[in-house]
């Protein structure tokens, strides 16, 4: 991971994203770029003076694009511009997604061709470096231009109105501004549009769920090899020569991933010589399921990282003489991987719902029903499994793809949208809702391995249980278990597994990663 990060020069990753966002990576402009960026100002300047009709800088916006603005309005069209789009509505956003937002349009303008002044992106800098962020409702935009109204609410605070997160409280810009003798800006000819043209939010939404899908997909494996170790299942079905047949990339990561884990498990050589054929699909196909969603995971990184690297706002400007007023600004080619990864993630809580179930049947030798030795008087924990139920299908009316949609705006000059916000939304709101299932998962699994005593798996995973077990205990009894399950869903979320399992495996000498992993682990 660089130390620096040099804004419209060097390649933006997700994870550098996220590394500028928490204060582990500089993010600075480099004279080459600061000269792009005065450069594209200058020939904005010059459309201005020679009076050439070009969209947003000297005309109107949407259907009003035949409307001319004069010379001495051009600037207060700019800052009409953000007062009239900023129309959101709801909750805020988190404000790490809107310090990404920041971020990403930061990189989008430093690389000259938005016609943006060099103090709007030095202003634009001084709120990501001293964390003063501002405040953007989550809903209001359609993906058409982009995101225009949560990146109108984004940029307000650069001239003095909005809100703004600053030292744990949300305060006025107004009240911001006093306290630190700081003026607005003055916007110049285009420069409204260019902060507001863009796909930014819904590309940072897309960087948290390409961050945190790899977290629950990763953690799907361990919690998958746990409850396969709890239910005495087979380790055939992971065989390299078996997946060498079917070559998917995810397919072959997840079982030779499972492999790695279960790597000298007693557990496992307890019972290789049982009379067991073949087992429930949710434990034998998750090379398949777990596969298939990483492969999903792969290529909405692949979009996403091509998307913060681009310029999405209209019109580019190449020099005075050569603007194109086009379409980068559409959500749509982000907008249908981020549906797909919707569909990809509910899967993984899909499958994790029906192994917590399997695990309550009671037909695995030596674990019992409800995994309670003493039932009737208790429950068990049957009713664990009905908030995962609840939270499976909660998912699956999530997954109709946002980007099947489309309602004409902006009086039909937008008359297709993408809708791509709200597939971004639904995606981490599905995410959220998968790791609190494979939270739950991880609770049931380690109750079925405890009943496998005094067998133990191999080191990995040893290592991982009894971690478990330092945070909660063997259920004898029926208990309050929402207290339980939440304490193992922080452990999912916090990515502590999957940390310590790569430490024990460089301490023992044991191979954790995969042929695929240079592909797949790169946060």
């Amino acid at each position: 991971m660089p130390k620096t990060f040099q804004y419209g020069q060097d390649h933006l990753t997700c994870s550098i994203a996220l590394g500028i966002c928490r204060g582990n990576i500089q993010g600075t402009i480099s004279d080459e770029s600061r000269e792009k960026v005065r450069k594209s100002a200058q020939a904005v300047d010059r459309i201005v003076e020679k009076g050439r009709p070009v969209y947003g800088i000297n005309t109107g916006f949407g259907p009003l694009c035949t409307t001319m603005i004069s010379p001495e309005q051009t600037r207060k069209l700019q800052e009409n511009l953000l007062k009239s789009h900023a129309v959101g509505l709801g909750e805020a956003i988190p404000i790490e997604i809107s310090k990404l937002m920041l971020v990403l349009k930061a990189h989008a303008l430093a690389q000259g061709f938005s016609g943006i002044q060099e103090s709007t992106l030095d202003r634009i800098l001084w709120h990501i470096e001293n964390n003063i962020i501002p405040v953007v409702p989550k809903q209001g935009s359609v993906g058409a231009s982009g995101d225009l109204a949560p990146l109108s609410h984004l940029f307000l605070p650069l001239i003095g109105l909005g809100k703004v997160h600053y030292k744990g409280e949300i305060i006025s810009t107004a009240k911001l501004f006093q306290q630190l003798d700081l003026a607005p800006i003055h916007l110049g000819p285009k420069e409204g549009l260019a902060l507001i043209n863009g796909t930014q939010f819904m590309a940072a939404f897309g960087v948290m769920i390409v961050y945190r899908f790899y977290n629950i997909l990763a953690h799907a494996d361990i919690t998958g090899a746990m409850m396969l170790e709890g239910l005495l299942g087979s380790i055939k079905p992971f065989s390299t020569e078996l997946h060498q047949l079917r070559p998917y990339a995810g397919n072959q990561h997840v079982a030779q991933s499972i492999l790695n884990l279960l790597h000298d498990s007693e557990i496992v050589h307890s019972h290789a010589a049982c009379a067991r054929v073949q087992d429930p699909y949710s434990l034998r196909c998750m090379p398949q399921v777990h596969g298939a969603s990483r492969n999903a995971w792969l290529h909405l990184k692949q979009m996403i990282e091509i998307e913060i690297n681009s310029v999405t706002d209209n019109p580019v400007v190449f020099d005075e003489n050569h603007t194109i007023s086009g379409g980068n600004f559409h959500g749509q080619p982000i907008a249908m991987p981020l549906d797909y990864t919707c569909l990809a993630a509910s899967e993984i809580g899909n499958i994790s719902d029906r192994r917590i179930y399997l695990s309550l049947e009671g037909d695995t030798p030596g674990v019992p029903k409800l995994l309670l030795k003493e039932t009737g008087l208790n429950s068990g924990f049957m009713i664990p499994q009905y908030t995962t139920a609840a939270l499976a299908s909660e998912n699956k009316g999530l997954c109709f793809p946002s980007s099947a949609d489309s309602i004409p705006t902006s009086l039909g000059q937008e008359d297709h949208v993408s809708m791509g916000s709200i597939g971004a939304r639904k995606a981490l709101q599905v995410i959220e809702n998968v790791e609190k299932i494979l939270g739950v998962e991880l609770f049931c699994a380690a109750q079925a391995v405890d009943f496998h005593a005094p067998l133990k798996s191999g080191k990995i995973m040893t290592a991982l249980y009894e971690h478990v077990r330092t945070k909660i205990k063997h259920v004898t009894e029926d208990q309050l278990m929402y207290e339980d399950m939440e304490i193992a869903i922080d452990i999912i979320r916090s990515g502590e597994l999957l940390t310590l399992a790569k430490e024990v495996a460089a301490r023992e000498g044991l191979k954790l990663e995969t042929k695929w992993s240079e592909e797949f682990d790169r946060f």
